[in-house]
């Protein structure tokens, strides 16, 4: 009879090395691991140490949190009655009071709808049936509810929309929209036709080499002119075209580099099949193409939802817009850092979970590489 050896301490019954387990173990490995390592890590804990304590002191220990007026702000920290008063503008802008229920019920149908989604237990024709209801009846439901004008509903005229609530009407209409738009024109440009590749090439090269100020200041300003006001649509509308085709030409050559990523054997194999362009793309090109490059799609529309900051020089008024207008108010001077933060709080908290979903695709997909 053999005995089997084992390398020390891998014996199946015995418990691992202590001095592969444990905290001190992961803190060698990830920040002790070498010399720069060692230094990049005193530093940085040596910036906590000094920045953290004053930072802690100004938002929550002195800072003041009750109160209806400026008045009420008398401490050294920050101010946050500031941003209690000015909840509503910051999440609605301008929008009715007595009508911002419409708002919020269009949230809570976009949660309710959206959440099946998330788990794996729930069938999948329901997912699809759901998917269809947010991308196609959803819209018309949102039209309805935040502009009016039927159903007994007042019309409220996008002028009035700011806040958070237009940051996430633009940020999700372009975000919805360029992703199949950029698919088409990434297809598009890979087309052996060449008066298709030649209008994909110069629509993509024509957007990707303006800025997105110039696009808003041409919707918003130069358009017009250039129509009779009859025919002029609204400036909101307006803005959404351009954010869309804009974000849809970059995201095109996020899509066209997952394509070109793919092996020749794969077409091949498609060829094989007997399946013709449209069901190769669409059942093994393109869903593999596109779990490549999840992390360039999502930061894209990490991007885009960023961007929106920009409609405050067309006189759209977004999460950043009304922080800034809040502040120039005459009973209010003086407080534009307590804005600054509270929307910087709210973009990263959508930014960072856009992120962090992407990341749980690509574990999920399993998009990366094995050894």
């Amino acid at each position: 009879m053999t005995t089997q050896k084992y390398p020390v301490g891998q014996h199946p019954n015995l418990p691992p090395p202590n001095n592969t387990v444990g905290v001190l173990f992961w803190l060698k490995e990830n920040m002790f691991n070498g010399v720069l390592n060692s230094i990049l890590t005193l530093f940085s804990f040596y910036v906590i140490i000094t920045l953290l304590p004053p930072l802690l002191k100004w938002a929550i220990i002195y800072a003041d949190w009750t109160g209806d007026s400026k008045d009420a702000c008398t401490k050294d920290g920050a101010c946050w009655v500031f941003i209690r008063v000015w909840f509503d503008q910051l999440l609605y802008g301008r929008y009715p009071s007595d009508s911002i229920w419409r708002i919020n019920l269009s949230y809570v149908i976009a949660i309710v709808a959206a959440i099946p989604l998330f788990f794996s237990a729930v069938p999948k024709k329901i997912k699809l049936v759901l998917a269809a209801f947010l991308l196609v009846v959803y819209p018309i439901i949102c039209f309805y509810l935040y502009y009016g004008g039927g159903f007994g509903l007042e019309v409220v005229e996008t002028p009035r929309w700011g806040g958070l609530f237009l940051t996430l009407v633009i940020a999700v209409s372009g975000i919805v929209l360029s992703l199949p738009l950029g698919i088409l024109l990434a297809l598009g440009r890979r087309s052996n036709m060449p008066v298709i590749k030649s209008f994909c090439v110069v629509f993509i090269e024509f957007w990707r080499g303006i800025p997105l100020i110039t696009v808003l200041f041409m919707a918003s300003v130069m358009f017009p002119l250039f129509v009779p006001e009859s025919l002029s649509p609204d400036k909101l509308l307006r803005v959404l075209v351009g954010v869309i085709l804009f974000s849809s030409a970059y995201m095109a050559e996020v899509v066209r580099g997952g394509l070109q990523a793919i092996p020749k054997g794969q077409y091949e194999a498609a060829a094989a099949l007997g399946l013709n362009y449209p069901k190769s793309m669409i059942l093994i090109i393109l869903p593999q193409a596109l779990k490549m490059v999840i992390p360039g799609i999502v930061n894209t529309f990490i991007g885009l939802f960023k961007d929106t900051t920009l409609v405050l020089i067309i006189g759209l008024f977004d999460l950043l817009g009304m922080a800034q207008l809040a502040a120039t108010n005459p009973n209010w001077l003086g407080f534009t850092v307590e804005g600054y933060v509270f929307a910087a709080v709210g973009f990263f908290v959508f930014c960072f979970s856009m992120s962090s979903y992407s990341q749980h695709l690509e574990r999920v997909l399993n998009t990366g590489h094995r050894n």
